[in-house]
């Protein structure tokens, strides 16, 4: 019998594997990366405002137990305690059924691509992976994608494409698209600094900016949004259940009130200018914000589908999110309150046995915790075992976020009190009008 494939040694990749190891099958995770959790590895100096507890899968407590390991009871830990802690334990716990060093470059039907009905079903699954030392084919009875969205940041761009001079302006390492640390921000003390997006990593970012500027008062921080409204930058506050993710837009929001950082808002990238050692945005109106030290982009993530061109797919147009799970997440429509936990038969596509789980099954929504995806894979991989009670029960109530993000809220002012979306939050009384912003 060949293995289950899992794509991706992260969090809900080593986590279906552990599951996958508890109904008698056999997992094999193939990692692009060079150790467990390398994309958390990546920013691991962030503290997560998850608690420990909402960290841990629970088949993957159940391996690590066998060890003797003793889970973190308490506390939020950055991405490198999560990974030092419990991700690498994990997989050496899983021994060789986890592979490093393996890039997924294809998935198909083995003698069937794409268009061929006949006999498809019954065929395994080949998964073309990339190493150092050549390639391989490896059959699968199943695939689980748990690859994530980290190593594709969409761009600073408003509409979705890389601006013009945006490559240029990355290539020169005047803007770049992760979180930097403290250390990072140390070296532009005094200088102009530009944030774009309104996500938590914008908000994680803007909040060590503003301990920069206490520390370097000529410090000069733009915070640049898309939307006409600041409202839901600043999250749900004390009306978020998970009370660090409600804490960290409101640390955002104080930064702003106090005068730490200037808000522009619908501010739609149109081009990225270098200008000498510095470099500038320039929006589809006109406006343009004064040269930069450096621009962080932070406009989050969107789904790697070029491996699965050979594999059949039902994805959301605007979301590229599974079709029955996107109505769910679409912050086009709602992001009210919480929405359900997701399942099997909501991450399953016409290829039968195939899954996409974890951030990636959001495809471009930015509301994914950790806990989603390991309820994602303890319901598929029952599904894959057969157990189809198991697969269709729901064990996860996830917490309210306290914010809505309707389409409603994008292109309104921030002086509009009711933008006709499901819940708009109260207004958010900040100050305007960045002495950063110029219309040339």
């Amino acid at each position: 019998m060949e293995p289950v494939v899992v794509i991706g040694a992260g969090p809900q990749g080593l986590a279906a594997a552990a599951h996958l190891r508890e109904r008698g099958l056999e997992p094999l995770v193939l990692e692009a990366g060079d150790g467990p959790g390398a994309a958390v590895a990546e920013w691991g100096h962030v503290r997560l405002f998850s608690a420990w507890p909402e960290l841990i899968d629970t088949a993957a407590r159940r391996t690590l137990d066998q060890t003797g390991w003793t889970a973190p009871e308490k506390g939020y830990p950055t991405g490198r305690q999560w990974v030092d802690t419990y991700l690498a334990p994990l997989a050496e716990a899983l021994g060789d059924r986890v592979r490093y060093g393996s890039r997924v470059v294809g998935v198909g039907r083995r003698g069937r691509d794409l268009s061929v009905d006949a006999g498809r079903a019954d065929e395994p699954f080949v998964v073309h992976v990339q190493r150092a030392d050549g390639e391989e084919r490896v059959l699968a009875s199943a695939v689980i994608d748990a690859s994530g969205t980290w190593a594709l940041p969409s761009p600073a761009g408003a509409d979705g494409v890389v601006a013009l001079g945006e490559r240029q302006a990355a290539a020169a390492g005047l803007l770049e698209y992760r979180m930097p640390s403290m250390e990072d921000l140390a070296a532009l003390a005094g200088q102009h600094i530009v944030v774009v997006g309104n996500g938590h990593s914008a908000a994680t970012t803007i909040t060590l900016l503003s301990r920069l500027v206490r520390r370097a008062p000529d410090t000069r921080v733009s915070w640049v949004l898309r939307r006409g409204s600041a409202d839901n930058a600043f999250g749900g506050g004390s009306a978020d259940e998970l009370p660090e993710r409600g804490a960290l837009g409101q640390r955002a929001k104080k930064a702003v009130a106090d005068g730490q950082v200037d808000l522009v808002t619908g501010f739609r990238t149109e081009s990225v200018n270098i200008v000498g050692d510095q470099v500038s945005l320039t929006a589809e109106d006109g406006r343009r914000i004064d040269p930069a030290a450096k621009v962080f982009v932070s406009t989050g993530f969107r789904p790697d589908l070029s491996f699965l061109s050979e594999i059949r797919l039902d994805l959301d147009m605007r979301l590229q999110a599974p079709a029955r799970l996107a109505a769910e997440i679409d912050p086009n429509l709602h992001s009210c309150g919480s929405v359900r936990a997701t399942g099997a038969a909501d991450l399953a596509h016409p290829e039968p046995g195939f899954y996409i789980v974890g951030a990636k099954s959001y495809g471009r929504a930015p509301t994914f915790l950790a806990m989603t995806g390991f309820e994602q894979v303890r319901s598929v991989v029952a599904a894959i075992a057969g157990d189809l009670e198991a697969a269709e029960r729901i064990e996860l109530d996830l917490p309210a976020t306290g914010v809505c993000g309707g389409s409603g809220l994008f292109d309104a002012p921030d002086e509009t009190t009711d933008s006709g979306a499901c819940c708009t939050p109260a207004p958010q009384l900040i100050p305007l009008g960045s002495p950063s912003l110029s219309a040339r």
